[in-house]
């Protein structure tokens, strides 16, 4: 597959992304399991170890940037897209974007088995249909970030784990098996639904 002319390519610099990070802030905020950080990178090394593709592990890395839904704080905000796509490239700068914008409440009752879901865009308000490679890397990143979160504070695990397994069920033949593994195992047991 040859890459575009214009396309932007990862820096593939570690350091400069973990740098970048560190300089908003990301190794002093404070997140379950120690600093917002630490989290970024167990998020990241997780669907590596499902074997996620390069690009969902850096946005896995960077999944909170722009802040989420669940967690307002913002390392950057939209209009700084340009500089974290020169540190991991388009693909996983845009996979940053459609994590960091999804107004959870809107999109999470669409996933559905039965058809692709539209998107709700929490910073602009529209609407939008993502490609299933899109929708793919979102589920192992929304996974791989609520799993890290339940293993790291008990509370927040058994008040959404079993919410967050009710999200997932209808599209777990879109996760990776390792994936949904690891939500099968890590929401057993927490009965209350989110």
């Amino acid at each position: 597959m040859t890459q575009h002319p214009n396309a932007t390519s990862p820096s593939s610099d570690r350091s400069g992304i973990e740098g970048l990070l560190r300089s908003r802030d990301a190794a002093v905020l404070a997140h379950p399991g120690g600093t917002l950080l630490e989290h970024l990178v167990r998020v990241e090394r997780r669907l590596a170890d499902w074997g996620a593709p390069r690009e969902v592990q850096l946005a896995g890395l960077c999944h909170a940037a722009y802040g989420t839904d669940g967690f307002d704080v913002s390392l950057l905000g939209p209009a700084e897209r340009p500089l974290l796509t020169a540190r991991i490239g388009e693909r996983a700068e845009a996979l940053v974007y459609l994590y960091g914008s999804c107004d959870r409440a809107a999109t999470y009752p669409r996933l559905r088995e039965d058809r692709r879901p539209l998107f709700k865009d929490r910073f602009t308000g529209t609407d939008h249909d993502p490609t299933l490679d899109d929708l793919r890397a979102f589920l192992e990143i929304t996974a791989a970030n609520e799993l890290d979160v339940f293993e790291h504070n008990d509370e927040l695990a058994l008040r959404y784990a079993a919410g967050l397994r009710s999200v997932l069920e209808p599209v777990r033949h879109l996760l990776s098996p390792g994936a949904w593994e690891s939500v099968r195992r890590g929401t057993e047991g927490h009965g209350a639904t989110a």
